[in-house]
């Protein structure tokens, strides 16, 4: 690991935005599940940004709507240190970081103490072996079910073709919703924070020529 890692993995542990619960905390009981209104002092609406990596979506949404609250998830650590990072220079109070697998978001929050995900550009996982692992699986379409409010709405974001066709089969199979999608995102004239940011590798993508991939849906109940 190199020497930044581990003064970014080492930082983090000072930022009180930032929470590192290991399995047995979070099958004890996570001290935020159904709690987040407690700690961010408010009952605002919760977006969260799952696969967040630098937690670009969220740290660009916390800035621009102060009336709404927002935890990114990640795996990474160190990839999660650079959000944080900002969050805290910046002064932030409407925003969280949550380092933990996506699956475990059941455990993170509460039925219904989400209204709002973003599901920004994660690994395709083009294996057939690793179709689980997709964060548009119905194993995990199954999980945001179990967190989402009744009033809610899911954007996903990619450049991956083969990932987008199979996220709207699984939407028809599962029998969800598709609110919008397009496969060519800044040709299509939509508006919305979609189209705010982009990514450090979204840039990247755009550069190669690639086009970029939007979703909105909803879970049935």
């Amino acid at each position: 690991m190199s020497k930044n890692k581990l003064v970014h993995f080492e930082e983090v542990k000072t930022f009180t935005n930032f929470f590192q619960p290991d399995f047995n905390e979070l099958t004890a009981g996570f001290v935020h599940k159904g709690r987040w209104s407690e700690f961010f002092g408010n009952n605002n609406p919760i977006t969260i940004e799952v696969g967040c990596g630098k937690a670009e979506y969220s740290v660009f949404l916390a800035h621009k709507y102060p009336e709404r609250n927002f935890v990114a998830i990640d795996i990474k650590g160190a990839r999660m240190w650079r959000g944080a990072k900002e969050s805290v220079s910046s002064g932030l109070k409407n925003i969280a970081f949550v380092r933990s697998q996506v699956q475990m978001v059941p455990l993170i929050f509460g039925p219904g103490e989400v209204s709002e995900i973003w599901i920004p550009f994660p690994d395709p996982q083009p294996q057939n072996s690793r179709e689980r692992k997709r964060l548009t699986s119905p194993r995990m379409l199954a999980h945001y079910r179990q967190i989402l409010s009744a009033e809610h709405l899911i954007h996903f974001k990619t450049d991956n073709r083969p990932l987008f066709d199979y996220t709207l089969e699984m939407i028809e199979q599962e029998q969800h919703s598709v609110v919008y999608y397009t496969y060519d995102l800044y040709s299509s004239g939509f508006k919305g924070d979609v189209a705010g940011v982009r990514t450090f590798y979204e840039r990247q993508f755009l550069q190669q020529g690639l086009l970029i991939n939007y979703l909105q849906m909803k879970l049935k109940p």
